[in-house]
Order: C-alpha cells, then sequence, then structure tokens
C-alpha cells in the first residue's frame, strides 16, 4: 500500500520517533498523544485490520503482544499501561494498518469505554 501512511514511516519516507525497530515490527511515539506516554506498534507488512489477519499471523501478532512490555518499560510505564486495537469504522480505526497503541505514564489511563448514550 504505498499510499498507507504507516507504510510510509515503516520504509522510512516519513520520520518518526522510533522506540523500537527489528525486521518485522516498528514502534513509535504518536504524533498526537492522548497520554503522557503513547506509541504505536505496527507490522511492517501492510495488514489493514485486525479482521484481515490469519493463522499465518499467529506469530507476528504475538511479537508485537510480547514486545508490547518490554517496550512499555523502556518507556517508563512500571505500573502498568493500556493496550488498545481499534479494528474498523465501528472500532474507531482512523488508519487502516493494523496498530497497537500503548498509552500510560498518568495515574489513570482513564475509564475504559464512555457510558452509552
Amino acid at each position: 500500500m504505498s499510499g498507507c501512511i504507516f507504510c510510509r514511516i515503516s520504509r522510512g519516507e516519513i520520520p518518526s520517533r522510533k522506540v523500537y525497530e527489528d525486521d518485522e515490527i516498528l514502534a513509535f511515539h504518536d504524533l498526537n498523544p492522548q497520554r503522557p506516554v503513547h506509541f504505536l506498534i505496527i507490522p511492517k507488512r501492510h495488514i489493514s485490520t485486525l479482521y484481515d489477519v490469519s493463522a499465518d499471523d499467529q506469530e507476528l501478532l504475538g511479537r508485537m503482544l510480547t514486545r508490547a512490555a518490554e517496550m512499555a518499560r523502556s518507556q517508563g510505564l512500571d505500573d502498568g499501561f493500556r493496550t488498545i486495537v481499534n479494528t474498523g469504522r465501528v472500532g474507531g480505526q482512523e488508519v487502516y494498518h493494523l496498530h497497537i497503541h500503548i498509552m500510560g505514564g498518568a495515574d489513570s489511563v482513564g475509564p475504559m469505554v464512555s457510558a452509552l448514550k
């Protein structure tokens, strides 16, 4: 996906403040942080949404999640953090490249969801 902003970031076409990088994944600070620490973990290979993963992606997804705690600790999130994967329009996904939000660094990351209206 040549026009995907996260693909462009993973290829180095758009600069980012990297938290972690290896051959398969990249983590970088969010440009519009919602908490004192807010970074994203993405696969370098384009996967649009969590709906699009298959059993073939199991190792990649496991790598992303197991590295999350290591990255969170490296960013000073010793008391915990929130992990969010928004999927699709109803799930609030804004960039259609699978990504995991890691947020923390405050006394609380806030309520899980707001009350239904």
